[in-house]
């Protein structure tokens, strides 16, 4: 696909967590809509090259940048340098995530602050920094800002995960929040999916607790990371008239 009518070059994104599982089918889905796609990776190296060589494919000037979203000074460093260059930002998706279960006995104040650091504090301060960039953005609907969420930090708590779903909610009220501070120029939005890749080791990572979930799940089956992508690509190009919207991907689980 070519890009947007009427844009003057290559829209560009910022994609954390970039390089696997949802955040890898969030980059396709933007680089084959003509979006020239920046992601974040940590410690996938290897599929982070194969990404990158893909994305190229489509927009020459997409890249990988290694960052830590646990380190709020070097998140802070990474997006003040982007937000001096000449670079522009017209979509950022905050997609990075730490994801685990912790009963209220095994929670430390260390673990708590991971969870917000990477879940809510980091997607804060890079949409902070780049505001600019996102409201100088030239794509018909304005700059665009989508976050992964979660519908389980959405009226549907589960036990132990009291930690990572504080954080989560965190991001869904700076989804809300920002959605008027930044107006008129830049559209903030929320996707919020139930399961759309399993866990790949420990809680619902084996089939029995796969089963036990999915019998709650209307639609009877997990979602894909090509479905989570698909409302990221809708939301940052086509919803030109939403904003503050948290869009539930879950095949119908809220309603159970």
């Amino acid at each position: 696909m070519s890009a947007p009518p009427n844009y003057r070059a290559a829209p560009v994104a910022l994609v954390t967590g970039g390089a696997r599982r949802v955040g890898r089918a969030i980059c396709l889905a933007l680089s084959r809509a003509g979006v020239e796609v920046h992601f974040s990776f940590l410690k996938s190296d290897e599929e982070s090259r194969l990404l990158l060589e893909d994305l190229c494919t489509n927009t020459p000037g997409s890249c990988a940048h290694k960052l830590d979203l646990r380190d709020v000074c070097a998140v802070g460093e990474f997006a003040g340098a982007w937000a001096a260059s000449g670079r522009a930002c017209d979509i950022l998706v905050h997609n990075a995530s730490i994801y685990a279960p912790a009963a209220i006995s095994e929670i430390t104040p260390e673990l708590y602050e991971r969870f917000q650091r990477i879940n809510a504090l980091s997607p804060l301060l890079l949409t902070k920094h780049l505001a600019p960039k996102l409201r100088r953005s030239s794509l018909p609907g304005g700059g665009a800002v989508v976050a992964m969420c979660d519908i389980h930090a959405m009226g549907l708590p589960r036990a132990r995960f009291g930690a990572y779903s504080m954080s989560k909610a965190a991001l869904v009220e700076m989804v809300r929040t920002l959605a008027i501070e930044l107006a008129p120029e830049v559209r903030v939005n929320g996707v919020a999916p139930g399961v759309v890749a399993w866990p790949e080791e420990g809680y619902e990572s084996d089939a029995a607790a796969q089963r036990a979930y999915l019998e709650r799940v209307p639609l009877e089956r997990a979602g894909t990371p090509e479905d989570a992508a698909e409302t990221v690509r809708w939301l940052a190009l086509e919803a030109r008239y939403t904003t503050g919207q948290m869009i539930r991907v879950d095949g119908g689980r809220s309603l159970r």
